[in-house]
C-alpha cells in the first residue's frame, strides 16, 4: 500500500473543513490570516524594527494584512518588502476570500428563502397539495369566488384568505406565473410557495397542513407504465397528516382529494379517517363527455357552470337562514334564482331531490341548491317585488329512450382516461354503443387497459386501430363520416399541456378537411389541457372540453361548500336528475311567451326551466342562455330548444 503524502493529508483535512459550511470555511481563512500574520511578525524583528515584542510584530502585520493603508507608514527595504507582501496576501486571503464566503452564504440563503423551506406560520389557511396543470385556474377559482369565500371565511372565523401551495421546486418562475394568470394577478400576494413533495412528511408540516381550514390534493401527471401514479401520492400524503394528526394529538383537517382511478375511493376513506370529500377527476371528464354525445350541446352548458367568467354557477345555501319556508316561497323572494331542488340529511350522505315540489318545507339541517350568477343573488332583495308563486308537483321521470339504433363513436387519441371513458358508456345500459379508437400507441396496450379497468364488463364494443390521425391517409381510411360521433382527445404521454393540445389541434384542422367533403356531419368534441389554447381556433365547429380547467373548478368549489360534489354527482351520472334540451312544442306554451310563464309552464310537469339553447348562436358564438331575466320575451325560433332539469 503507498504511503500518503503530507501534503495530501493537509488537503483532505482542509477539504473537509471546506465542505462543512461558511462557518467553518471562515475558521479555515481566520487561521490562515492568523498564520499569515505571525509569519510576517517574525520576519521583521530580526531587523531591528521598533517593536517591543513579537506581539506588536504580529499587530503589525495584520494591520498591513488587513488594510493598505498603512504601507506609508515603513521605513527600510526589509520592511517595506514584508509589507508589501502582506498586503498583497490581504487582497487574496482576507478580501477576496472572505468576501467570497460571505456572498456565497448570503445568495445560498436567499435561494432557500425562494425555495420556501421554512414552515408557514398560519392558522385557517387553505393548502394545496402540487403544483400541476390545475395548480393555476384552482388558484384562480378560489380568488375569484368572492361570495363562497366570504362565507368559508366568516365559518372559519378569520378575515384574510391565505394560501399555501405545495410544489416540488418553488421558484420566482412560478411567482411570475403566478402573477401573468388571468384572475391572480396581483392577488399573487395572498399566495404562498414551499417547496416539498406531498409524499414527504417535513413538507406537509411546511405548510402546516394540520392548522389548515381546508387541503385540496390534485392530481399530477405521470408516465404511462409508472408504478407510481398520483393516487399512490395521494393516499401516501393523507397517510402522513393522519399520523402527524395522531402524534401531535391535533384534530384532523378538512381535504378534497382528487383521484384518477374511482375504483380507489374505497382506499382513499380507509387512509383519511377525517372529514374528507373524493373528486374523481378521470370520472367526471369521462361522465361530461358521454352526456354531451346523449345530449349535444351540452358542453356550452357545463362550460359555464363549472369554469370560472361569465355565466351562472351552482350555489348551496344552508338551511338555518331559511327554516319554515317553502321552495315556492324561497323562489319568490329571489328573482334572479332559480331553485334547482334540495339537500336532506341521510345519515352520513344526503338525499337528493333534484326537482323537488315546491311545497317542500326547508329544515335548518338542509341545503338549497340555487342557480344564480354571483352569490349575493341567492339573499332575499327586498327592494325588487316578489314573484308570483309557482306551483310544481312531484318530478315524473323522463328517461333517455332507446332508439334500438347503434350510436358509433369514432375516439382519436389515447389517454389514461378512455377505460373510464368506456365504463361510463357501459353505464347507460338501455342505450347502445360502438366505439372505435384509433392511436399510435398498440392495441395490446390498449386493450389490456380497458380489461383491467372493466373486468369481465363487455357492454360496449370497442374496437383498435393503429394509426396515426395527424396522417391525413390514414385518418381518411378510418372514414371520420361514417360516425355519429368524433372524440378528440388531449394526449397525456406528451411532455407538456401545450404539446399535447398542438398535436389535438394539428387533428381537427386535419379532420376539418375531411368532414368538409359533404355528408352528414358527425358531432365532434374536442378534449383540451391547456385553458390557454381556448382561444384560438376562432369559430371551430367541435364542442370544447378544458379538464384542467372543469375540475379544478370542481376542486376548488367542493373545497368551499362540500355539499357541491354530490350535487354533480347527481347531475352528470346515468340516473337521477339530468339536464335534458326539449323542443318548445312538448309544453304547452303560447305563442309569446316570457320566461317567467315558461318556468311556470315547464313546473307543471315537475321540471325546471334552466333557460333557451339558441339555434342561431349570438355574436360571441354563444347557444346558450341561462337562467334570463324573467319579462324578457324568449322569440323562439325554429330549431330553438329549452334547457330543462329533469328526473330520469
Amino acid at each position: 500500500m503507498l504511503p500518503f503524502r503530507f501534503v495530501d493529508r493537509v488537503k483532505f483535512i482542509v477539504e473537509r473543513q471546506l465542505v462543512k459550511g461558511a462557518g467553518f470555511q471562515l475558521l479555515v481563512v481566520g487561521v490562515f490570516i492568523g498564520m499569515i500574520s505571525l509569519v510576517g511578525g517574525l520576519l521583521v524583528i530580526p531587523f531591528g524594527a521598533p517593536f517591543e515584542d513579537v506581539g506588536d510584530a504580529i499587530w503589525w502585520a495584520f494591520l498591513r494584512l488587513t488594510d493598505p493603508g498603512y504601507l506609508g507608514d515603513d521605513v527600510g527595504n526589509w520592511q517595506r518588502l514584508v509589507s508589501t507582501i502582506l498586503t498583497i496576501s490581504g487582497y487574496v486571503v482576507f478580501m477576496g476570500t472572505l468576501v467570497a464566503i460571505l456572498t456565497r452564504w448570503l445568495i445560498a440563503k436567499m435561494t432557500d428563502l425562494e425555495r420556501g423551506l421554512t414552515p408557514v406560520t398560519l392558522r385557517n389557511h387553505i393548502v394545496v397539495l402540487g403544483w400541476t396543470s390545475q395548480t393555476l385556474p384552482l388558484l384562480g377559482e378560489l380568488l375569484g369566488s368572492s361570495g363562497r369565500m366570504r362565507r368559508f371565511l366568516e365559518k372559519h372565523d378569520t378575515n384574510r384568505l391565505r394560501l399555501v401551495v405545495l410544489s416540488e421546486t418553488a421558484s420566482a418562475a412560478q411567482v411570475h406565473e403566478l402573477r401573468n394568470e388571468p384572475g391572480i394577478g396581483r392577488k399573487a400576494r395572498q399566495i404562498i410557495l414551499r417547496s416539498g413533495a406531498a409524499i414527504q412528511p417535513d413538507a406537509l408540516q411546511r405548510v402546516a397542513c394540520l392548522d389548515a381550514s381546508a387541503v385540496i390534493v390534485p392530481s399530477a401527471a405521470h408516465e404511462a407504465g409508472s408504478l407510481v401514479t398520483s393516487d399512490v401520492e395521494t393516499v401516501k400524503a393523507l397517510l402522513s397528516i393522519a399520523a402527524q394528526a395522531r402524534h401531535l394529538g391535533a384534530p384532523l383537517p378538512f381535504v378534497v382529494a382528487e383521484i384518477q382511478d374511482v375504483r380507489k375511493h374505497p382506499v382513499i376513506e380507509r387512509a383519511y379517517p377525517g372529514e374528507m370529500e373524493v373528486v374523481a377527476g378521470d370520472a367526471t371528464i369521462s361522465r361530461l363527455m358521454v352526456q354531451n354525445i346523449l345530449h349535444p350541446g351540452l358542453s356550452e352548458i357545463y362550460n359555464e357552470l363549472l369554469t370560472a367568467g361569465e355565466g351562472c354557477e351552482t350555489y348551496i345555501r344552508g338551511g338555518d337562514s331559511l327554516a319554515g319556508h317553502t321552495l315556492a316561497e324561497l323562489a319568490s323572494q329571489r328573482p334572479r334564482v332559480i331553485v334547482l331542488g334540495i339537500l336532506k340529511p341521510a345519515g352520513k350522505g344526503w338525499n337528493i331531490q333534484m326537482p323537488a315540489p315546491s311545497d317542500t318545507l326547508i329544515a335548518a339541517e338542509d341545503r338549497v341548491v340555487m342557480l344564480a350568477r354571483d352569490y349575493a343573488e341567492t339573499e332575499p332583495d327586498p327592494k325588487a317585488p316578489a314573484l308570483p308563486v309557482i306551483n310544481r308537483g312531484q318530478p315524473v321521470s323522463r328517461p333517455v329512450v332507446a332508439s334500438g339504433q347503434v350510436h358509433r363513436v369514432l375516439v382519436l387519441g389515447w389517454n389514461r382516461r378512455v377505460p373510464s371513458l368506456i365504463s361510463e358508456f357501459s353505464s347507460y345500459s338501455q342505450l347502445r354503443f360502438e366505439v372505435d379508437i384509433v392511436s399510435v400507441v398498440s392495441a395490446r396496450e390498449r386493450q389490456q387497459e380497458i380489461d383491467r379497468y372493466l373486468g369481465e364488463q363487455r357492454d360496449v364494443i370497442c374496437r383498435h386501430v393503429e394509426a396515426d390521425y395527424m396522417v391525413e391517409g390514414e385518418l381518411r381510411r378510418v372514414a371520420p363520416l361514417n360516425y355519429d360521433s368524433i372524440m378528440l382527445l388531449s394526449s397525456d404521454r406528451l411532455a407538456s399541456g401545450e404539446e399535447a393540445d398542438a398535436r389535438a389541434m394539428v387533428g381537427y384542422l386535419q379532420l376539418e378537411d375531411l368532414l368538409s367533403e359533404g355528408g352528414r356531419r358527425p358531432q365532434l368534441i374536442m378534449e383540451l389541457s391547456d385553458p390557454d389554447n381556448r382561444h384560438l381556433l376562432a369559430g371551430h365547429q367541435s364542442e370544447m372540453i378544458i379538464s384542467p380547467m372543469i375540475v379544478s373548478h370542481v376542486l376548488a368549489q367542493v373545497a368551499l361548500r362540500r355539499e357541491l360534489r354530490v350535487v354533480l354527482d347527481e347531475l352528470f351520472t346515468v340516473g337521477g336528475a339530468e339536464i335534458q334540451f326539449r323542443p318548445p312544442h312538448d309544453y304547452p306554451l303560447p305563442a309569446s311567451t316570457d320566461f317567467q310563464l315558461l318556468e311556470k309552464v315547464v313546473a307543471e310537469s315537475g321540471e325546471v326551466a334552466l333557460g333557451i339553447w339558441r339555434n342561431q348562436p349570438d355574436e360571441r358564438g354563444h347557444h346558450v342562455k341561462l337562467s334570463p331575466p324573467r319579462s324578457e320575451y324568449l322569440d323562439l325560433q325554429a330549431g330553438d330548444r329549452l334547457v330543462v332539469l329533469c328526473s330520469t
